[in-house]
């Protein structure tokens, strides 16, 4: 079975149930089977055969959806656009990946037109009709309605080619095959124990593997209603929430401290909302604590990078959860700790993470090396800086590439960012490593104050002393306006690093 599959049958239960709702746009599960049928069948008239590359470059948007599923429906290799992107690193991807279509808004046309590409034959056009130049998404509504049969394909062709965010170099293609993607997505709703009632805010970027399989294909799976906010615009979901009853929220750390100051958050009515999971980045222990109070919503955080489709542990919902951990492996996933040499070490001993499971991805799109060294003796080396406990519960301390080395005495930003969030003053922090003649490197405290509160740096300085090492005490604290944050809300600290 492939995923497009799975969609069907539910789609074929469910029928007239709302799939997906947008404002005042909504879709059923009848009708977005009927579009998505439709494109795949298009895609296979123009020339698409199972695992050639088509690219999406939309924002949240039922129009997104029916891409997404279209493309896999009809055999092809999915590749989404991160919206934020520039020319340069947009015309890296669709060479790179040899995408032969794009499926695109005339918003994003000018900056399309200024890449050379050297591969895509078709571009369409969700919201314009028919030109010369361009195809338009409405013209396939003379397909076939039923869904393409596939020959030849099975469900260990690549199924989507996720591009990492490049921080150490060039955007990386993980390449996760419609059994990766199967799996990761059963394996969490079993974990999570969410079922069709389930109402899921689709508020992360639908490009990002993390929104992907937690906002779109476990609902389609489910046949859960999915509701769609374009943008992050803290109250806006804060209203939408409320409004669309929703019982199903994922998010970024970042969009819960957002949450967390609008001003008149109180007024809002969350109480259908059951679950909170958070991923993508740790999550200050300040920020759940805070969150849960005021929503009175449980918080789970979990993680796993997008090599694993991307779900590898999530805290359980009914067992123990412990603040400070990404949980458990979910089911039938198994993680451990090891040290330079891939040798395991002791419980509560620090080492990198690695995972091995049936989710985690092909290798990298042309890149047989970087895939070597990554899936060394069948295991993810996720790049996390971790530990587990006696109970198998995860702990991730850092990105290994974002640890600090002051003269030979490793830091964990982590671990200083956790104790400035709950300095009553801090609204926001990151801290980095800058260089130091002395000492090779020394930590930096970029920190965004709450409104109305005025502080020093020497003030940030005898804060930490109480709780830090001379060596992990910030020598420079910057105070700004707001942190530097990428297209999923993630801080992106190689900004605040240079």
């Amino acid at each position: 079975m492939l995923i497009g599959d799975i969609i069907s049958k539910t789609a074929n239960q469910k029928k007239e149930k709302i799939a997906a709702v947008l404002n005042d746009q909504k879709i059923t599960y009848s009708k977005l089977e009927k579009k998505s049928n439709q494109l795949a069948h298009g895609l296979i008239d123009l020339g698409i055969k199972p695992s050639d590359m088509v690219s999406i470059m939309l924002p949240n948007s039922i129009e997104f959806l029916i891409a997404y599923t279209g493309i896999l429906k009809s055999g092809a290799t999915m590749v989404p656009l991160n919206i934020s992107f520039k020319a340069l690193a947009v015309e890296y991807i669709l060479n790179n990946s040899e995408a032969k279509i794009i499926i695109s808004s005339t918003k994003f046309l000018p900056l399309i037109k200024q890449c050379n590409l050297k591969s895509v034959e078709n571009i369409i056009l969700v919201d314009q009709k028919k030109s010369k130049q361009y195809l338009s998404l409405a013209e396939f509504n003379q397909q076939k309605e039923t869904l393409p049969k596939l020959e030849n394909i099975d469900q260990e062709f690549t199924a989507a080619c996720l591009y990492t965010s490049g921080t150490t170099g060039q955007p990386k293609g993980a390449m996760l095959s419609h059994h990766n993607l199967i799996f990761d997505a059963q394996k969490t709703i079993e974990h999570l124990k969410v079922d069709a009632t389930e109402k899921f805010i689709c508020v992360l970027p639908m490009f990002h593997a993390f929104a992907e399989t937690v906002c779109m294909l476990m609902p389609l799976f489910l046949g859960a209603e999915i509701v769609i906010v374009d943008r992050f615009l803290p109250e806006k979901v804060l209203k939408t929430i409320q409004a669309e009853n929703v019982t199903f929220f994922a998010g970024v750390p970042t969009m819960y401290s957002a949450l967390l100051n609008v001003k008149n958050k109180n007024k809002y009515d969350l109480s259908h909302l059951n679950l909170c999971i958070s991923g993508g980045a740790a999550m200050p222990e300040q920020t759940m604590k805070d969150f849960e109070k005021t929503f009175k919503v449980k918080i789970l955080e979990g993680n796993g990078p997008t090599e694993a489709s991307p779900v590898a542990y999530v805290n359980p919902v009914d067992g123990i959860t412990k603040t400070g951990s990404v949980g458990l492996p979910i089911p039938e996933t198994e993680a451990k700790i090891v040290d330079e040499n891939d040798k395991e070490v002791a419980i509560g001993q620090i080492g990198e993470i690695i995972v091995r499971g049936e989710h985690i991805m092909k290798g990298y799109y042309k890149m047989p090396e970087q895939t070597k060294i990554t899936l060394r003796g069948g295991w993810l080396h996720t790049g996390d800086l971790g530990k587990m406990d006696e109970d198998g519960y995860v702990y991730i301390l850092d990105r290994k590439k974002d640890m600090i080395n002051v003269g030979g005495m490793n830091v964990y930003p982590r671990e200083i960012e956790e104790q400035l969030y709950k300095n009553p003053k801090v609204k926001e922090a990151a801290v980095v490593a800058t260089k130091d003649e002395l000492r090779g490197e020394i930590p930096k405290a970029v920190i965004v104050l709450k409104d109305g509160a005025t502080a020093s740096e020497r003030e940030i300085q005898k804060y930490c002393m109480k709780y830090f090492a001379n060596y992990k005490i910030p020598k420079l604290v910057d105070f700004i306006n707001e942190l530097p944050k990428n297209a999923t809300g993630k801080i992106d600290k190689k900004i605040l690093s240079d």
